[in-house]
């Protein structure tokens, strides 16, 4: 169907005018006339009959008015959404995150961009890094918020750093090791707490191990949870290697104990990553800002 023709004959039967029809267009009469008889020919039926100085609807034209009013209504309910759209009042937001963004940093993020753009819908998954990235690249997220180094991050993405984090080895405070300083080979003969494998902060330490040529922890206790692992040590067992946003409260309130380990000193860089050479949608730009005006707000 000729959907400009269409119109042409819409105003017309909404005008009761071809004159009206043709000013409210801004086109001239003689091209209305011709349009429409054209449009009456294709599709075979008479939409007018002539009614003095005016046209009259047929049956048919009546019922296709209807109609066209109906089409043209939802073709403008269309246009406001993808504006909408286009600027980011509307739409939903997919973030994969790895732990330490999700639980520290994430709702604070979350609740001031909902404050701001309250039709928007926000979705997020808590997950390892290997994971985030995954989804990621597979279009399962807009945006993926890592904890993590910089070594061996995916080269298909765009980084925006927000801030760097220090990671501390910590243990029960009752444990011989709270509060001292001690080599790296020592603290390795310690069994450690982690998280599952593909945890970035678990390869990290596994990473400095070989570095220093030395035989990895005894991974004693495994969790798909931080919090979980990071419970155990309170409880009296083992160790753990982690951000120090995850527990510098515990180790300020004697819940936790640091240990100083010689020559060694790792950080976590926060940043938001996005899949490169894309034109990233209204909404993730809006986000990412939020993340960047209040990065360590927790």
């Amino acid at each position: 169907m000729n959907i400009h023709a269409l119109r042409l004959f819409y105003y017309v039967a909404e005008t009761g005018s071809v004159t009206k029809a043709a000013a409210k267009l801004r086109i001239s009469q003689p091209a209305v006339t011709s349009q429409i008889k054209k449009f009456e020919k294709d599709l075979g039926l008479p939409l007018f009959t002539p009614s003095g100085r005016g046209v009259s609807l047929t049956p048919f034209g009546m019922e296709l008015a209807k109609q066209a009013g109906n089409f043209f209504t939802y073709e403008e309910q269309i246009d406001e959404f993808i504006e909408d759209y286009r600027q980011g009042r509307i739409g939903k937001i997919r973030i994969a995150a790895t732990y330490l963004p999700a639980n520290f940093l994430i709702p604070s993020w979350a609740a001031r961009f909902k404050a701001r753009y309250d039709q928007i819908e926000v979705v997020i998954t808590t997950t390892n890094s290997r994971q985030a990235f995954e989804q990621l690249n597979r279009h399962e997220a807009d945006v993926a918020i890592y904890g993590g180094g910089l070594e061996g991050r995916p080269e298909n993405m765009d980084w925006v750093e927000l801030f760097e984090d220090e990671l501390w080895f910590v243990v029960s405070p009752s444990h011989p090791f709270a509060n001292r300083s001690v080599t790296l080979a020592e603290m390795m003969k310690e069994p450690f707490i982690m998280r599952e494998e593909g945890s970035s902060t678990r390869e990290r330490l596994f990473s400095l191990c070989r570095t220093y040529d030395l035989k990895p922890p005894q991974v004693a206790l495994q969790f798909n949870g931080l919090n979980e692992a990071i419970r155990s040590v309170m409880a009296g067992y083992g160790a753990n290697f982690v951000s120090s946003l995850v527990v510098r409260e515990y180790v300020e309130r004697g819940l936790l104990a640091r240990v100083w380990v010689e020559d060694i000193h790792l950080t976590n860089n926060l940043a938001i990553c996005t899949r490169s050479n894309e034109q990233q949608p209204a909404i993730v730009q809006q986000f990412i800002e939020i993340c960047k005006q209040y990065p360590t707000e927790v």
